[in-house]
């Protein structure tokens, strides 16, 4: 044998350059050697002829020569070689035929024997695999041609069948070398059919032969079929091929081809194969004016480049040197005289693929498939695997040559379906593979083919219906996973068929077939089960990988399409271009929109036609008036519809109905078609009626709609009725098992003369008629809605026909354009299908695939927004985590759950996509966290799961034993709130099971129970539990709602009473988990913040008694305040708003819980104390630290906290100002810490003042620098500029909280608040206050606490107020020096004579003071001293001056009237002094109080009076000569203990006793006048307010 030194099948040198001859892998032989090559091959057939005694004589008798032609050839021959190598050109300039004639007559002759035959086709043989003969070898193709001819023509006498054998090989080794070699490619069409067509003779003739040679000659073919279509893709296209286009213009199928072999022909070749020099079915075809390459005109070559489904891809060499040589050749004869011929190309191989085609042809009695293939099973997978070699190498080559893909879209494919329901499971494998490989190359031009091999073969199969064995279903469940696996499968199947109105759901029934097939129903697991499932996750996989490709944009997919507000003909509907992705998914959306309503109308109308056709008017998919036309397209284009209802609505005899049918008629084509083909088309529609009027009227439409479009055929309507009236008869009569007697040909031919116009119509026209209804019978009756199981040939026609008009095949890629819609459908079958396996299987691998599947859905729904299927997915893993099941007696959990594998592949796997896609997790949370619940009963969770970013942060590498820090969670458990907790955290779980318990022995641990714990915790490590809660700060919004609610769930209401110990240890765990992720999103808090603090106010409100969940809210809520509010001061307001929830904790909580709050408060003030900046916030805080003067423990702490904010006034402001004095003041009212830490709080009071002062000043500064710039921002908040009046409010308020505690009981507190007081009142220069300032201050403070010191020291005890005689002398100094120190201001103001009165009538009071029973000796020692000090200052000042006018109002004479009446009063001894006798009476008078009865808008609409002992409130009355009600007085100012100026009324019609009182009634105080003409007073206030008889008030004194 000679080595072959081509490199790749069917490849050719290039004629244009012999340089590139030498870039090959072969070897360079001088033409000595080649001779020497050539010389071995002669001698050895000279050499096997010898050997015959025919051929071994010199001498013959008579006149013939002494040596036989074919022996002096080869020896002639031999002479010739050697003398070639010495000539320039060498072995390329000789004609090969010169040393290839001598070996092929020995081939040829007749005369020679097997092995003469045998070594002759060896030389020839070895002479191509040589490669002497190559394409620029001189008269190349007459040699190849003479090869061909001589091996075809092989003639030899047999004389032994193993020599026989062994020719035939040889035979098939030359022919495979001439198409394999590189001169091969300059064979005609013609020669290669013959070399084809040889090659198939050895092929049938060897099945009666030896194994060897049929196992030889089938490789050969396959070689030869390789070999020539690997060529097809170097051939140029056919310029006339429609090629679909992808804006949809042209459709791209393509007619029965033309050029097939006809009936006489497959006779004639069936009749050739049985002998010995013939072969079937080739009949080599090479003149048939078919254009080549080279013939192609400049205006085709521009007409195929804008063919745009022509993929692209580079021209080859030998396409090239091809073309080349047959522009510069082909007209020229061959060297040796035979005709030129042009290479072999597609005409050739349209010839072979026809035949390879026919030899599936099962169906045909006369044809060569239906005889070959009935003997052997073998002979069908050999001719699907020839095919199947063709359709590989030529690819999508088919697309380009209009008369191969019209082979195989009509006669291969439905051979396909043909074989595929016939043979056995190899058959049916080897057609799903050819099938697998058409859907790869030529998808886009075999769009209704693949819909019908999956509706009528595979799906049919695959279900197992239908008759099918388990085999066939188990290998068409294997080929449909093979399609599954394509990664843009079905996304075209979605788009192509489900997304089309004519078509079938092939992407829906594939979905569905597969989950049920998956499913296990009464039976263990099995290998279908598992293929199913692979299919299925083949599908989604694909799905999950384009997510990465594109992301998904959000609600991609989500259209909400409507009803169109008119109709619209919905089969008009057009895209307006296939290669816009935009356009054509919006399109086929559309129409899948419209598919559904159609299926819902046609569910309508098979229930009741009239009602059905109202619906689909209400979705206005017919017109609101009923047109003929839409109704008939309805019925024409609606899957679905129960066809003997349409069969009875069209045959009806209404006019509408009878409109309807011929509409109907209207849509079907009839053109070229025989009249029984367009019957049984015609009737697929709809179940024929029983009733002869009706069928009567159904035929009429159909002869009118046929006579229409072949006129040529019948004269007119009324023959083609009565001849298909006539085929409905024959088919009943023929295929009616009751008819006994069946009509005959001629009766049929008999009973249809003269039908024609009184002509008859063609005897061989009525006989093919009669012939085809014998063979196939025309089904008039179905299953409703099922459709046909199985391609019948009119609805294989009928879909040839639809072929041409069928919207472009649309190619998906790698995007996911439709994946939203095809997962919405498959998802529930899908998880549902998953999960039973995943239920069912043990095999680790199997459940692998599974765990891989759930997350792959995962995936996908979280990309495509599908949050319930992702819910129900979650659902369903933490069924199979079995930590929500119960156990049973006797099982611990934890090794349980450590030995079930799958149990904790789902944990990990549920888990995984919490954290992955928490983002899509809507109602699945409360399922995650029944199991994340159940694991922390177990003790099996992380320490860190409830811990949150700051702890970490806080943690520094330090190890995860319960740290104690102020505000963490971890706190201490009071211990009459329950039993003790169980020790949580993997590690303490661990160590629970190795160690021994003293009081409660437990034998010693296993190693599988050791083994199943260590698993367990390895398996929670890899859940990443803690992670769900650490990053919740990237969740969507939604998803961290659903979390947060999911939490308050679980929680539940443990905190009302009657819980167990274990329900308060899940609400205390979930109250943990939520405060973690609240802490974790301080950035959206507001999403969070009124569900938490409902949360908190629910278990704060309802905990009546200490416990560990209520301390849990206490202190997580104070946590939470003490870390947002440096973050959050929008939020600050919201956050201390919520501590007012611990004021409204039990009594009983309260006081367990007393310090540690206070302490919780000081941290959160020390740290935040600058971000508190609202009044209402420091009202909170000031509540809580008020709150604590009552208890000892909270007491230091709490001071401590009003030490920080007061001291140096580092963090008073005007917000917290007065809130911090009320404070301050009811701590130094306290005798809880003691006089020391009373006197500290009053000097903070005191000290307060200098905030006051550098408020002032900034105040002024900041006006001037205002006067100055009139463009500078105002300040704001802590900076604000103060006004007068608010600072003169402050400081008043400062003086008002003073004066009340001058009436401390204790003596030491008592002096030192009025020199605090003192101090206060001589800042008030510094502050820059107006003069008017002290009105107010004398009326409301100074005066008032005068009053209230000297009723303490005459009302109480001694006991309960020591050293007041002291106290009373130094108010009297403190009088006298405030009045002295701002003498100048005080005497400007209008009211200084009767506040100067005011002063001498208290220091009277003062002075004639009688403490326990007797007058005080140091008071009236000291009292007239200071009068006189202050007489006389006030003198030198000149405020009091003697006038020369006697009897006048003047200071002087006021002062002189009232100090001689003291004088005189003292003079007269028993005689009693009027003023300190009223005051003195004051105890024992009947005192009014003005109560305010019900607020309104700060006011009090209603007063009464009554008598009570409340504080006292004064008013003066200053006699005026203004008459009201009989008195007269001028003005009146009410003032009331805590210090606020109301205002004067200085006329009476201005008076307003609401007005008056409104102070009093926003603070609910008990107000008293008390005055020696009290009763005037009550007459004014009450005489608009007081309806009743003021009789009953006023008393007479």
């Amino acid at each position: 044998m000679g080595r072959s030194t081509q490199t790749q099948l069917g490849s050719s040198p290039s004629v244009e350059g012999g340089e590139e001859d030498t870039s090959r892998n072969t070897r360079t032989r001088t033409a000595g050697a080649l001779a020497c090559m050539v010389n071995a091959e002669v001698g050895a057939v000279l050499s096997v002829m010898r050997r015959n005694a025919r051929w071994a004589g010199r001498y013959i008798s008579g006149d013939e020569p002494m040596e036989h032609p074919l022996i002096r050839n080869l020896k002639s021959l031999r002479r010739k070689i050697f003398t070639w190598q010495s000539s320039e050109p060498g072995w390329q300039s000789v004609n090969p035929s010169v040393y290839l004639s001598p070996f092929l007559d020995v081939i040829r002759s007749d005369e020679t024997g097997a092995p003469i035959t045998g070594v002759a086709l060896s030389a020839v043989y070895k002479i191509l695999t040589l490669e002497v003969i190559e394409v620029k070898t001189v008269a190349v193709e007459g040699a190849i041609h003479g090869i061909v001819d001589a091996v075809t023509s092989c003639r030899f006498e047999v004389t032994d069948p193993d020599s026989e054998e062994v020719v035939l090989m040889k035979i098939l080794q030359v022919l495979l070398a001439c198409m394999k070699c590189r001169a091969g490619i300059v064979l005609s069409n013609k020669d290669v059919c013959v070399v084809v067509n040889t090659c198939f003779r050895v092929v049938h003739q060897a099945g009666t032969k030896g194994q060897l040679l049929q196992r030889t000659a089938r490789h050969t073919m396959h070689e030869l079929v390789r070999t020539i279509f690997s060529h097809l893709p170097d051939l140029d296209p056919i310029p006339s091929a429609a090629v679909k286009s992808t804006d949809g213009t042209e459709n791209g199928n393509i007619e029965a081809d033309p050029h097939r072999i006809s009936s006489e022909e497959k006779a004639r070749n069936q009749a050739n194969a049985s002998t010995s020099n013939g072969g079937p079915g080739i009949t080599g075809r090479g003149e048939d004016g078919v254009p080549r390459a080279s013939e192609r005109s400049e205006g085709d070559s521009q007409a195929e480049g804008a063919t745009t489904r022509k993929p692209p891809r580079p021209p080859s060499r030998e396409k090239m040197a091809l073309t080349m040589a047959s522009k510069g050749e082909q007209d020229k004869p061959y060297k040796d005289g035979s005709p030129a011929s042009e290479p072999y190309g597609v005409p050739c191989m349209v010839e072979i693929f026809h035949f390879l085609c026919s030899l599936l042809n099962i169906t045909d009695p006369g044809g060569p498939g239906n005889s070959l293939l009935a003997g052997d099973e073998e002979v069908p997978l050999f001719a699907l695997g020839l095919i199947n070699s063709a359709v590989e190498l030529g690819g999508q080559s088919f697309g380009y040559h209009p008369r191969l893909l019209a082979l195989v879209q009509d006669e291969l494919f439905r051979n396909l379906m043909q074989m595929g329901l016939s043979f056995t499971p190899p058959v049916l494998s080897m057609v799903c593979s050819i099938v697998l490989n058409l859907y790869h190359h030529l998808s886009t031009f075999l769009k209704l083919q693949t819909e019908a091999f999956f509706v009528y073969v595979i799906i049919r199969l695959a279900q197992g219906k239908y008759g099918a064995s388990y085999q066939q279903q188990e290998v068409a469940m294997e080929a449909l996973v093979d399609f599954c696996r394509q990664p843009t499968f079905m996304a075209e199947m979605y788009a192509n068929f489900d997304c089309d109105i004519i078509c079938s759901n092939v992407f829906e029934d594939i979905g569905n077939l597969l989950s049920k097939s998956a499913f296990p129903v009464n039976c263990p697991l099995s290998a279908m089960h598992v293929l199913a499932l692979e299919g299925l996750l083949a599908v989604i996989h694909s799905m999950a990988d384009r997510i990465d490709s594109l992301p998904v944009s959000p609600h991609a997919g989500m259209a909400n399409y409507s009803d169109a507000p008119e109709f619209v003909p919905f089969w008009t509907l057009k895209c307006p271009s296939y290669s816009d992705p935009v356009s054509w998914v919006d399109f086929v959306r559309r129409q899948k929109y419209i598919k559904r309503r159609l299926m819902i109308g046609a569910d309508h109308f098979n229930r009741d036609p009239k009602k059905g056709l109202e619906f689909l008017q209400g979705i206005r998919l017919l017109p609101k008036n009923l047109d003929p036309k839409s109704v008939a397209c309805f019925f024409r284009y609606t899957t679905g519809l129960d066809k003997r209802l349409l069969g009875d609505f069209l045959g009806d005899h209404d006019e509408f109905c009878v409109q309807v049918l011929q509409e109907l008629a209207k849509t079907f084509e009839f053109s070229d078609m025989s009249l029984d083909a367009a019957l049984r088309t015609f009737l697929e529609s709809f179940r024929l009626p029983g009733e002869a009027q009706k069928i009567q009227r159904v035929l009429e439409a159909f002869a009118q709609r046929y006579y229409e479009q072949s006129p040529m055929v019948f004269v007119n309507e009324d023959a083609a009725f009565t001849l298909a009236y006539s085929i409905i008869i024959l088919n009943t009569d023929l295929h009616n098992p009751q008819v006994k007697r069946k009509m005959t040909e001629e009766d049929f031919i008999r009973n249809n003369r003269g039908i024609n116009g009184k002509q008859d119509l063609p005897r061989e026209m009525l006989a093919e008629l009669y012939h085809s209804i014998a063979r196939n019978e025309i089904r008039i009756s179905y299953d409703n809605g099922a459709g046909v199981p199985e391609m019948t040939h009119s609805r294989w026609v009928d879909l040839m026909r639809r072929s041409r008009s069928s919207t472009p095949y649309i190619q998906c890629d790698s995007r996911p354009l439709l994946d939203h819609d095809m997962f919405a459908i498959i998802s529930g079958p899908t998880i549902a299908a998953i999960s039973v396996v995943f239920d069912h299987a043990e095999d680790e691998e199997v459940l692998r695939s599974c765990v891989d599947g759930f997350l792959a859905v995962a995936k996908i729904s979280a990309s495509h927004w599908l949050e319930d299927v992702l819910d129900d997915l979650v659902v369903s893993l933490c069924k199979f985590t079995t930590l929500l099941n119960p156990m049973g007696a006797g099982e611990e959990p934890v090794v349980v759950f450590g030995d079930d594998t799958k149990a904790r592949m789902a944990a990990v796997t549920v888990f995984t996509i919490a954290n992955k896609w928490g983002d899509y997790i809507r109602t699945g949370w409360r399922n995650i966290l029944d199991c994340i619940l159940r694991l922390h009963k177990l003790g099996l969770l992380p320490a860190r799961v409830a811990s949150d970013a700051a702890d970490d942060a806080e943690a520094g590498g330090d190890s995860a034993q319960g740290r104690v820090t102020a505000g963490s969670l971890s706190l201490a458990v009071i211990p009459s709130a329950g039993a003790r907790r169980r020790p949580t955290g993997l590690m303490s779980r661990f160590s629970q099971l190795l160690s021994l318990d003293v009081d409660e022995p437990r034998a010693q641990p296993t190693e599988q129970q050791l083994a199943a714990h260590q698993k367990t915790l390895r398996t929670i490590e890899a859940c990443h539990i803690d992670n769900i809660f650490s990053d919740s700060k990237f969740l969507q919004a939604e998803s961290l709602l659903q979390l947060a609610r999911a939490l308050i769930w679980a929680a539940g209401r443990p905190h009302k009473g009657g819980s167990s110990p274990e329900d308060e240890d899940t609400a205390v765990f979930c109250l943990e988990l939520l405060i973690a992720i609240t802490l974790n999103n301080r950035d959206r808090i507001m999403l969070l913040w009124q569900m938490f603090y409902d949360h908190m106010a629910g278990i704060v409100q309802t905990s009546m008694v200490p416990g560990l969940l209520v301390e849990k809210a206490v202190f997580g809520l104070l946590r939470i305040c003490q870390r947002l509010l440096p973050y959050k001061e929008d939020l600050a307001e919201e956050l201390l708003r919520s501590l007012q929830l611990l004021l409204k904790l039990d009594a009983r909580v309260a006081e367990a819980f007393c310090e540690r709050i206070t302490m919780e408060v000081m941290q959160l003030v020390k740290a935040n104390a600058a971000h508190i900046k609202s009044p209402m916030g420091w009202r909170t805080v000031s509540s809580l630290l008020a709150s604590t003067v009552r208890h000892s423990e909270a007491f230091g702490p709490g001071f401590e906290t009003l030490s920080f904010i007061m001291t140096d006034g580092a963090h008073l402001t005007p917000a917290n100002y007065v809130l911090c004095l009320d404070a301050a003041r009811a701590f130094a009212e306290s005798r809880v810490g003691g006089v020391e830490k009373s006197i500290q709080a009053l000097d903070l009071l005191a000290e307060s003042v200098n905030c006051l002062i550098q408020w002032a000043a900034s105040s002024s500064d900041g006006s001037k620098g205002d006067s100055d710039s009139t463009n500078s921002k105002p300040e704001t908040r802590d900076d604000a500029i103060l006004d007068t009046q608010s600072l003169g409010e402050m400081w008043l308020r400062l003086a008002q909280v003073l004066r009340r505690v001058c009436g401390e009981q204790r003596e030491a507190v008592r002096n030192h608040a009025i020199l605090c007081l003192q101090r206060c009142l001589s800042a008030v220069e510094n502050i820059h206050l107006p003069p008017t300032i002290w009105i107010p201050c004398f009326d409301q403070v100074v005066f008032v606490m005068l009053d209230d010191l000297l009723d303490a020291a005459l009302r109480h005890s001694p006991k309960d107020y020591r050293g007041m005689e002291g106290t009373l002398l130094n108010a009297m100094k403190f009088l006298s020096k405030i009045f002295l120190q701002y003498l100048g201001q005080l005497s400007q103001l209008p009211s200084f004579r009767p506040m100067w009165l005011t002063v001498l009538s208290r220091m009277e009071m003062y002075m004639h003071a009688r403490i326990r029973g007797k007058s005080s000796d140091k008071l009236q020692e000291g009292v007239p001293e200071l009068l006189k000090n202050m007489l006389l200052i006030m003198h030198n000042g000149g405020v009091l001056i003697q006038e020369s006018t006697l009897g006048g109002d003047s200071l002087w004479e006021l002062t002189y009237t009232s100090s001689s009446r003291r004088r005189g009063g003292q003079g007269e001894g028993d005689r009693p002094d009027t003023g300190r006798q009223a005051m003195t009476d004051i105890p024992r008078r009947r005192r009014m109080c003005i109560v305010g009865v019900r607020e309104q808008e700060g006011y009090l609409s209603t007063a009464v009076a009554e008598g009570c002992n409340a504080h006292l409130v004064y008013m003066i009355i200053v006699p005026q000569y203004v008459q009201i009600h009989g008195l007269f007085f001028t003005s009146m100012r009410l003032e009331y203990r805590t210090g606020i100026h109301v205002g004067c009324f200085r006329s009476a019609h201005a008076f307003d006793a609401e007005m008056m009182f409104k102070t009093v009634g926003m603070f609910g105080q008990h107000c008293t006048f008390s005055l020696w003409s009290w009763e005037m007073l009550v007459y004014v206030a009450l005489q608009q307010s007081y309806k009743g008889d003021l009789s009953e008030i006023l008393v007479d004194p």
